[in-house]
């Protein structure tokens, strides 16, 4: 169920709009002070904003700019005030549209839900654009094939890259050299395993806080390479 936060001083207003919305399935909050509205947003999860313009303790405007720096969640802003240069302004504060009152509550609804499809259609392309593996502080994003030990970018070569995603895409399954060389290198060790070995120090050696004691890429002796989760 999507959580919709309501900044309106207007009682008679606050409450049309949550009725209506309440009544669509949506959980609808009230807040009737700019300030305590835009804490409100920023310390709770929502989906939805409408924020009045006008308002005691901060105004729309900066409410609005206020919440769009830490948040990119859709915002309604709605104004009794007519003038174009309203509306641009609002927007250029990061409202994502701008309703004049008064307003049907059906139109209201009907806008909300449209927001919010849009937006949920954006975050799940930006989800799904790129395939991500993340692990105690290691980062290995496989669509941009970049590596990240606690935020600090490693640089891998292909092969490195390529072992590393293979081995942290099969958890906890042990790997022989044999076995590693055959899927990285596409070809049959004929004793040439001394190669995943060099590979795997290199690895260690960007990922591990010590080499000696590593904690991702575990070595299984006598059998092979195991990474842990």
């Amino acid at each position: 169920m999507s959580k919709i936060l309501i900044i309106e001083d207007e009682v008679a207003i606050a409450e049309l709009q949550r009725d209506y919305l309440e009544m669509n399935g949506f959980e609808v909050e009230v807040c009737g002070d700019g300030e305590v509205g835009a804490k409100e947003a920023l310390e709770h999860e929502y989906d939805l904003i409408i924020l009045d313009l006008m308002l005691p303790g901060m105004e729309g405007y900066e409410v609005c700019r206020t919440i769009r720096e830490q948040k990119n969640i859709p915002i309604i802003m709605v104004s009794a005030k007519k003038e174009d240069l309203d509306k641009v302004y609002g927007l250029g504060m990061g409202a994502d549209d701008y309703m004049t009152k008064p307003f049907s509550p059906s139109e209201l609804v009907a806008r909300v839900k449209a927001h919010l499809s849009r937006y949920e259609r954006l975050v799940g392309q930006v989800k799904n654009k790129n395939e991500v593996i993340e692990i105690r502080g290691l980062r290995i994003d496989k669509t941009a094939r970049r590596v990240f030990v606690e935020g600090e970018e490693k640089i891998f070569t292909t092969k490195e890259f390529d072992l590393l995603t293979f081995l942290a895409g099969h958890p906890n399954h042990v790997f022989s050299k044999a076995d590693l060389f055959r899927e990285i290198w596409d070809m049959e060790s004929v004793g040439d395993i001394a190669t995943v070995t060099v590979h795997i120090k290199k690895i260690r050696e960007k990922i591990e806080k010590s080499s000696d004691k590593p904690e991702y890429i575990e070595t299984i002796w006598g059998v092979g390479y195991r990474f842990k989760v």
